[in-house]
């Protein structure tokens, strides 16, 4: 199994007078994990980066079990277990020993534990995270009560706890009740897992849809942001996008409500950004501020915690 790793900056000639079978652009995880599959089937890979390697490189903000089988087969899971517990932060920790890491958690002797999890932050701000749900994890309808939830002038879902099985009965019997509803997708691995199921949701049960630009394109299979404007007003419900150094928007009907981002700040951590957009979102909803005033104190609060270390100001 052969893979050779070119820096384009640096290209030679040997490379570009050889015959090669798959060139892949960008030896980032993704494009690694290609060339690496490619060369198992025999095939004469080319690697092009425009980087010196290795490098930092953080992709996505989620290790999945679907992504931890997939390092498994590229044999880079030495020291990371297959089935996350509690234990993992133990050995996390021994691991880091001598780092520079900052450990910003407690452990505590529980039945059922808490959900937990292991962000890694690397200078550019950006995430992974490596996720234990615990008791989270199992939640059941018979967690749902609707006297409560009845009285509750908004009901808030995270597509991160929607799954197959006991969680999905219990996001259904909280949608089924007299509040309005609003849900983030979370994440575009989310969206990517349950599109069906998010897209029933969006159209037909949820009052206000939460999304950054990536999760909503990925939803309606699209590229094209336009189409986004179209598809939510054609299904008449409110879609709130954040869309990075674009700012953010709000489709209502056919009312399109836009705002910029703060400029000027000092941007340490992404952790919770989404979270802190949609409480500042609903707290102005709630409030009746108009539409204007909901974005600007969604990114007020994203914009807070974003110059920070951790999810919670």
């Amino acid at each position: 199994m052969t893979v050779s790793i070119l820096n384009c900056a640096s290209a030679n000639i040997d490379a570009e007078k050889t015959l090669w079978d798959v060139v892949v652009v960008g030896a980032g995880p993704a494009g690694s994990a290609t060339a690496t599959y490619a060369a198992e089937h025999k095939l004469r890979v080319l690697l092009l980066d425009r980087s010196n390697l290795p490098r930092e490189k953080v992709c996505g903000c989620c290790l999945s079990p679907l992504a931890l089988s997939e390092l498994e087969r590229l044999y880079l899971t030495q020291g990371l277990p297959m089935n996350l517990d509690i234990k993992f932060l133990d050995r996390i920790t021994v691991a880091f020993q001598g780092e520079s890491a900052s450990f910003l958690y407690k452990k505590k002797k529980e039945k059922l534990p808490t959900g937990t999890c292991l962000i890694l932050i690397t200078p550019d701000s950006e995430r992974t995270m490596c996720t234990f749900l615990g008791t989270a994890g199992k939640i059941n309808e018979n967690d749902i009560d609707l006297k409560i939830t009845n009285k509750s002038k908004m009901i808030f879902l995270e597509g991160y706890l929607w799954d197959e099985g006991e969680p999905q009965k219990a996001f259904e019997k909280a949608i089924g009740g007299k509040s309005k509803v609003a849900m983030s997708l979370s994440d575009k691995f989310c969206v990517d897992r349950h599109k069906p199921h998010f897209l029933e949701l969006v159209k037909n049960k949820l009052d206000i849809t939460f999304a950054n630009e990536e999760e909503i394109l990925s939803l309606i299979n699209t590229n094209n942001f336009q189409e986004v404007v179209s598809f939510a007003k054609e299904i008449k419900k409110t879609l709130i996008i954040t869309r990075g150094e674009k700012g953010a928007i709000s489709i209502n009907n056919d009312i399109v409500t836009e705002v910029g981002i703060k400029k000027n700040l000092n941007v340490v951590d992404l952790t919770g950004a989404g979270d802190l957009f949609a409480s500042g979102y609903l707290h102005g909803y709630l409030n009746a501020f108009s539409e204007e005033e909901c974005l600007n104190k969604g990114t007020e609060m994203s914009s807070k915690v974003i110059q920070q270390i951790g999810a919670r100001l």
